[in-house]
């Protein structure tokens, strides 16, 4: 398909004028009909290079995604924009899962998502052989590679993709591969001279602070640190799930308001704590590991670590849920030596010995990164192969100066965080509060509704008509269309009152 269709397709849909970097180039190549693979950090629009090409085959293509609600999320969010999409897994009846099969036979939709492990299902081939497929998606393609941080077995299984369907493209993603994963999943997934890409993993609006401390010390940070970003979105990492329920407890006595996250609530609560926080109900969200992969809130504003991550890949994929809006955004590894005591027990108690071996050097990587007086932007573009020709980043702490609330551990300082230009305030409350009324009316989340860079466009432009409203950032013909109006209701609302 010709450039300019592929711009009238990212107009309609997406709302976008112009393709970030490479994704033009990707989408091309997988239209192409070439085998793809694809490292692209988080926040660089990995999903539309393979949604795109899907959208125009006239096809199916199947997402291989290890994440059942990151696919019901993203298969809702396409039905929103106008291009039918489906999750198969197995949260969903036994009898709406045949329903879908059976329009995925005809070829109804435009992208299927599925998990490795249905996916690899003996009778899931002979259902996929009855589909008309486009090409294979593989979203978190590092779990492919034992030399992954997010190693699973069951991805391993995915070269049988090539034996059974020889004539379809695969395209692998990933945002934190190192060179000898990247390797190895070509290997593993046997990719036939595939074109690769591979964006840079410098975040050059991110401000990595890294600061050893005590517990007393720790806390005075936090503290300082939510006075900061008071009003802005912020995620705090915690270890354990125990420590996840006493920082939201900390913060609450504190007079600031947490929802917390991990791998051992119910799905519900789960969902509803990542809802509210999604539509800045709540602005602070606490959670272990389990929490990020696949979220899509572009104006986080911090992220803070309060212990130390198991490998640099680890705290590089969290630290980069930061800022993909673009904007200036800090991230914070407040660590303490114990940290690395109970990183190194848990090493020392693996059976594998090759697993060991693997947790040892990303033990003894993260601990280089933490105590070093290197350039963190430098040593994190090393530690996945790229050579940078600068020297010094200007956005960390060894580079530039400490961010002034760092310094709370000894003195209680208020300071002032680096926040970008806003719109009106109440104007943005006035919308934050019609998308989330309008959010549950329709039932999906809020930022299928509009994302919070499109929310904050809409509220800096004030759009007064259609046309107006399509320039807006994010704004397609799809969402113009389906609901443009009450959009410009809601701005005259305000207008009025």
């Amino acid at each position: 398909m010709a450039a300019p269709d592929l711009h009238s397709v990212l107009r309609k849909y997406w709302g976008y004028e112009q393709f970030r970097p490479l994704q033009g180039r990707i989408v091309e190549s997988i239209i192409g009909g070439n085998d793809v693979a694809v490292v692209m950090p988080t926040g660089g629009g990995k999903s539309l290079c393979y949604q795109l090409p899907a959208v125009v085959s006239g096809q199916t293509a199947i997402v291989v995604s290890p994440l059942i609600a990151l696919m019901a999320d993203q298969a809702a969010q396409l039905a929103e924009m106008g291009i039918p999409a489906a999750a198969l897994n197995s949260q969903i009846a036994w009898a709406e899962q045949q329903e879908l099969m059976r329009r995925a036979t005809r070829g109804e939709f435009r992208l299927l998502y599925v998990s490795p492990e249905r996916l690899l299902r003996g009778d899931f081939f002979d259902f996929l052989h009855r589909v008309p497929l486009a090409f294979f998606a593989i979203d978190e393609a590092h779990c492919i590679s034992e030399w992954g941080h997010e190693f699973r077995p069951e991805y391993r299984q995915l070269s049988r993709l090539r034996d059974e369907f020889p004539d379809r493209p695969i395209a692998a993603f990933t945002a934190s591969a190192t060179q000898r994963v990247r390797h190895d999943l070509l290997r593993q997934l046997k990719l036939r001279e595939p074109h690769k890409y591979i964006a840079s993993f410098h975040r050059k609006n991110l401000n990595y602070q890294v600061k050893l401390c005590s517990g007393d010390s720790q806390n005075r940070l936090l503290l300082a640190a939510m006075e900061v970003y008071a009003g802005s979105t912020a995620i705090i990492y915690a270890p354990t799930i125990a420590r996840v329920g006493e920082t939201v407890a900390f913060l609450g006595k504190n007079g600031i308001q947490a929802v917390p996250y991990h791998g051992r609530m119910e799905n519900e609560e789960r969902t509803r704590n990542q809802e509210i926080w999604m539509s800045d109900e709540v602005r602070v969200l606490v959670g272990t590991i389990a929490f990020g992969l696949g979220i899509n809130k572009p104006s986080v504003r911090a992220v803070i670590h309060l212990a130390l991550p198991k490998s640099i890949e680890q705290y590089y994929q969290e630290a980069g849920r930061a800022g993909r809006d673009g904007e200036p955004a800090d991230c914070a590894l407040l660590w303490q030596t114990r940290d690395a005591g109970l990183l190194a027990y848990f090493i020392q108690n693996m059976k594998d010995v090759q697993e060991q071996r693997r947790a040892w050097d990303a033990y003894h990587a993260i601990r280089r990164f933490a105590e070093g007086r290197a350039c963190r932007h430098r040593e994190i573009c090393l530690h996945f192969g790229e050579t940078p020709k600068w020297e010094s980043c200007g956005a960390c702490d060894v580079c530039t100066a400490e961010l002034e609330w760092m310094s709370a551990g000894e003195r209680r300082a208020a300071a002032t965080a680096r926040v970008s230009a806003q719109p009106d305030s109440a104007l943005l409350q006035h919308m934050r509060e019609w998308r989330r009324r309008f959010a549950r009316e329709r039932g999906v989340p809020a930022f299928m509704i509009l994302n919070d860079a499109s929310l904050a466009d809409l509220c800096r432009r004030e759009p007064s008509n259609l046309s107006q409203l399509m320039e807006v950032v994010g704004i397609g013909e799809r969402k113009a269309d389906s609901f443009g109006h009450e959009i410009l209701s809601a701005l005259h609302q305000f207008a009025v009152r």
